[in-house]
């Protein structure tokens, strides 16, 4: 096989999907931290399932065009550090084969390299020893073999197999996967994304068991559920989600996405382009769906038509009773917004109570996709945006939909609630919003988090001997020690984190706590520390029974 189509990269793209949705949870068990936030495969599936979504929507015969709906659905479908990684990598492959009908071994070979260049330029500090180490050592296998060998599938054979080397030398240069034991994760779904492809190219089944429910039926229900909880049934102002594409047309109005975008904005909200020289893919919730499509008959064939009912949707996915306190909760319009993420609803409501104008359900073991951030600050309407991800995986989808918005956005890089807290404080309406992320990072870089969580296996980590099911002490980000007792883990915590310039320490506890247990801890500290001042809130968190922040 000299030579691949679009559609046979469509096949490959799905099997690679495919493995990756069977192997995600072994990709989670992989997480370095025994931690029950462990969501690598799951970032990467839901992030890959996106892609593949868009791929067998999109699939064409040319290859380069096939790659462009893989790398936006991957672009928009993306989850977490790894997941977006994942869409950098093949962002930048379709970006360089978007001129070919087909490719070759050396054009495919070249195509996985730039892919890596581009993953490296979007990563502000790559770390080797990851996924971005497994893609750039196969890629340059890629490259050397496609120097002598035509077959593709036995070029796909060898960036396999060097990933998987790759992939083993993983905790040669992250001392800490030699330390637990394990290869990296990100690599490894990586990995199994590429072993899919291979399998595609030569005919073969992958030795995976059956899976009755669909990818497409997994990444809708995710999706649904996030998009659809932003507010009650009664509160949407726009009723039919409307999704269609135009194909441009010589003779008809030249397409300007600006103009476009801004013409569109007058049908309703949530808008959504994406456009390349022969398509316009767009995403608007309207009151007037068949007003949106005439307009977009100005410019071309209308294809790939859906309107669906938000409310009767609505309705049927999160049930009469849903208060948008469960997820995000939709704040009056303003000009100048906070958006920030957070999983429990008295985190997010103490978020609120600070100056968010939205908060996102998120964080430990649901990383928000671009898209979800996307819309969620579309549902704000504001002018200018800072987007807090209060978590380290969530910051790259961030960025990115700080990119897609077409907004004024900056993202203020806060990776704990105690951070995001700081930072909302420090929030000036009145300044630029260059001016707020540098005054915002000042302002949360002073603060100090711990965090207690329990353990989801036996390992050791750090010098630390953990114990399955024993309670962790996390001081900023660090496990200190490990404790079957929640109290005492808690206790050491706080002694580990409040010193002689410590002045305010805020106690938010999760679901698992009573208020009397969080009672107690408070009073420790004020007897222990006292020249500090204590706040106790109950942030109804999951999976962190005691969260920490000492300023």
């Amino acid at each position: 096989m000299k030579s691949i189509n679009g559609n046979q990269f469509a096949d490959m793209v799905k099997m690679g999907a495919h493995h990756l949705f069977q192997n995600a949870d072994y990709v989670d068990a992989l997480n370095v931290f025994p931690v029950p936030d462990g969501d690598t495969g799951t970032n990467m599936n839901l992030s890959m399932t996106s892609g593949a979504k868009e791929t067998a929507a999109h699939t064409s015969e040319h290859i380069g065009k096939t790659a462009q709906a893989l790398s936006k659905g991957l672009l928009m479908g993306a989850r977490g550090n790894s997941g977006v990684i994942l869409s950098q990598l093949f962002r930048g492959f379709g970006k360089s084969i978007e001129q070919y009908a087909t490719l070759d071994a050396k054009q495919f070979a070249q195509a996985l390299q730039y892919g890596v260049e581009t993953a490296y330029k979007a990563v502000m500090k790559p770390v080797e020893g990851t996924i971005l180490t497994v893609a750039k050592d196969s890629a340059k296998k890629a490259v050397e073999v496609s120097e002598t060998v035509t077959d593709i599938p036995e070029l796909m054979a060898a960036v396999v197999e060097e990933a998987k080397q790759s992939l083993n030398r993983t905790p040669d240069l992250l001392p800490v996967l030699k330390e637990v034991g394990v290869v990296d994760s990100g690599g490894q779904g990586l990995v199994f994304v590429y072993e899919g492809f291979l399998a595609s190219l030569k005919g073969e089944e992958l030795p995976e068991k059956t899976v009755s429910n669909s990818m497409d039926d997994l990444v809708s229900a995710e999706h649904h559920k996030s998009v659809q909880g932003f507010m009650d049934t009664a509160d949407i102002e726009f009723g039919f989600c409307t999704e269609f594409m135009v194909r441009f047309e010589e003779g008809k109005k030249s397409f300007d996405e600006n103009d476009f975008r801004n013409d569109l904005s007058a049908y309703g909200d949530s808008l959504l382009v994406i456009s390349d020289d022969e398509i316009a893919k767009i995403h608007i919730h309207s009151e007037t769906p068949g007003e949106v499509l005439t307009y977009g008959q100005q410019y071309g064939d209308l294809i790939k038509i859906k309107i669906e009912n938000m409310r009767q949707q609505h309705t049927e996915i999160v049930g009469e009773g849903h208060s948008a306190e469960a997820a995000v909760k939709k704040t009056e319009v303003h000009p100048y917004a906070v958006v920030t993420v957070a999983m429990g609803t008295g985190v997010a409501e103490l978020l609120r109570s600070l100056g968010a104008s939205a908060v996102i359900e998120g964080g430990q073991t649901m990383n928000p996709s671009t898209e979800d951030i996307v819309k969620a600050i579309e549902s704000v309407g504001a002018e200018r945006v800072l987007i807090l991800p209060n978590n380290k995986n969530i910051v790259m989808a961030a960025e990115q939909a700080a990119e897609v918005l077409g907004i004024e956005a900056a993202v203020v890089p806060t990776k704990t609630i105690p951070q995001g807290m700081a930072a909302i404080l420090a929030f000036n309406a009145q300044a630029s919003v260059e001016e707020n992320k540098k005054n915002m990072t000042a302002a949360f870089s002073h603060v100090k988090t711990g965090q207690v969580t329990f353990a989801v296996r036996d390992t050791s980590i750090d010098g630390v001997e953990i114990k399955k099911d024993d309670f962790m002490s996390l001081a900023e980000g660090k496990i200190i020690l490990s404790q079957p007792s929640r109290v005492e883990a808690a206790t050491k915590l706080a002694n580990e984190l409040i010193d002689n310039d410590s002045e305010i320490v805020t106690v938010i506890y999760g679901e698992d706590v009573s208020e009397e247990e969080a009672g107690k801890f408070a009073a420790y500290i004020e007897e222990q520390f006292e020249d500090v001042e204590v706040e106790l809130y109950n942030g109804k968190q999951p999976l962190y029974p005691y969260i920490l922040s000492v300023e």
